[in-house]
C-alpha cells in the first residue's frame, strides 16, 4: 500500500502545481527531485540550455547547467537551495527591506548587482547591465556595450500631448513626456503666438517634474476656466544640444451652440508636411545655440 500512497501524494503535488505561475510549477519539481541521489555526474548526459536572457547556472546536483533566474524573478536565498532557482549573471537574490519595515512579507528576488545605466550600440540606453544582456539574447547576437551612462541623444516625445474638448468654464490639462540625454528643456506654445507660454496670462499655468523614467521629463499646460479664445493647437516643444522634438495637440471648447465632434490627431517632427515653416523656423531660430554646444549645461 506504502507505493500506491507515495504515488498518490506525488500525482496531487503535480496537479497542484499546474495552477500556480511557472517558477512556482518549476519549483514544485525542483522539490519532488530533491530526494533523488544526484549520483556521478556525467556531462554527456546533461542537455544543452538554449536562450538564457541571464546566461547559466548550475543544477541541484551541480553538475548539468541550466537557465540562471532573470531580474524580478523569485529566487533562492540559501545557496544549497533549489526551489525557485538561483540568479544568473550580474545578479544577487535580495529580499525587499521596505516591504519587511511596513509588516509584509516579502519574496526575495533577483537584482541587478549594478544599477548603473549603458549605453548599447544601437544608440538606446538601458537601465543596467542585465537589461542589455537580456535584450543581447533576444536578439541572438553578441552585442557589445558602447560606454556606461547614459546614450546622448535628441530628444524622443514617447508621451504626447493628447486632443480634447470641453465646455467654457472648465479646466484642461496637456501632458508631454519627453526621453533624452542631456536632460531636455521643455516648453509650451500655441499656435500663432511666438511668446512662450504662459506668458502673463494668469489662467494658464505650466508645470515640469524629472520622471517617470530616468532621464525622462514630464510637462504639464493648464487652462482653468477655459475660455472660446483658448481654442486652438498646443504645441509642446523640447530641445537639448542634440536636437529638437515637437508634438501638438487640438483644444476644442464647446458652447451651448456647439456639439461634439471628431478632432484630427496630433503631429511630430516625423510628420513635417502641414507645419515646414514651423519647423524651418524653429531650426534658424536655434542654429546657433546648437552648434555651440552649450546649451543644457
Amino acid at each position: 500500500m506504502k507505493p500506491l500512497v507515495v504515488t498518490v501524494v506525488l500525482v496531487a503535488l503535480m496537479q497542484l502545481s499546474q495552477t500556480f505561475p511557472a517558477w512556482y510549477h518549476r519549483g514544485w519539481l525542483r522539490l519532488l527531485r530533491e530526494g533523488e541521489s544526484c549520483g556521478t555526474c556525467n556531462l554527456e548526459l546533461c542537455s544543452v540550455p538554449t536562450d538564457c536572457r541571464a546566461g547559466t547556472v548550475f543544477d541541484l546536483c551541480g553538475c548539468c547547467s541550466e537557465c540562471g533566474n532573470v531580474e524580478g524573478q523569485i529566487c533562492d536565498l540559501d545557496k544549497g537551495s533549489h526551489f525557485y532557482g538561483h540568479c544568473g549573471d550580474h545578479l544577487e537574490c535580495r529580499l525587499d527591506i521596505e516591504d519587511i519595515k511596513f509588516g509584509e512579507i516579502p519574496e526575495p528576488q533577483c537584482v541587478c548587482k549594478s544599477q548603473e545605466t549603458v549605453c548599447g550600440p544601437e544608440g538606446k540606453t538601458y537601465e543596467n547591465i542585465c537589461q542589455f544582456k537580456e535584450a543581447s539574447v533576444q536578439k541572438g547576437r553578441n552585442i557589445s556595450i558602447q560606454h556606461k551612462g547614459p546614450c546622448k541623444s535628441a530628444p524622443v516625445i514617447s508621451l504626447p500631448p493628447q486632443d480634447t474638448q470641453n465646455f467654457t468654464g472648465n479646466d484642461i490639462i496637456f501632458g508631454c513626456e519627453v526621453s533624452a540625454y542631456p536632460m531636455p528643456h521643455l516648453e509650451w506654445k500655441k499656435k500663432g503666438n511666438k511668446m512662450f507660454l504662459p506668458g502673463d496670462d494668469a489662467h494658464i499655468s505650466i508645470q515640469a517634474r524629472g520622471g517617470p523614467r530616468k532621464y525622462s521629463v514630464t510637462g504639464w499646460l493648464q487652462i482653468q476656466g477655459i475660455k472660446k479664445s483658448d481654442e486652438g493647437v498646443y504645441i509642446c516643444q523640447t530641445k537639448n544640444k542634440y536636437g529638437f522634438a515637437i508634438s501638438s495637440a487640438k483644444l476644442k471648447v464647446i458652447d451651448g451652440s456647439s456639439s461634439f465632434q471628431n478632432i484630427p490627431g496630433s503631429w511630430t517632427t516625423r510628420d513635417k508636411t502641414d507645419y515646414g515653416d514651423y519647423f524651418e523656423s524653429i531650426e534658424d531660430d536655434e542654429e546657433a545655440e546648437y552648434e555651440s554646444g552649450d546649451y543644457g549645461k
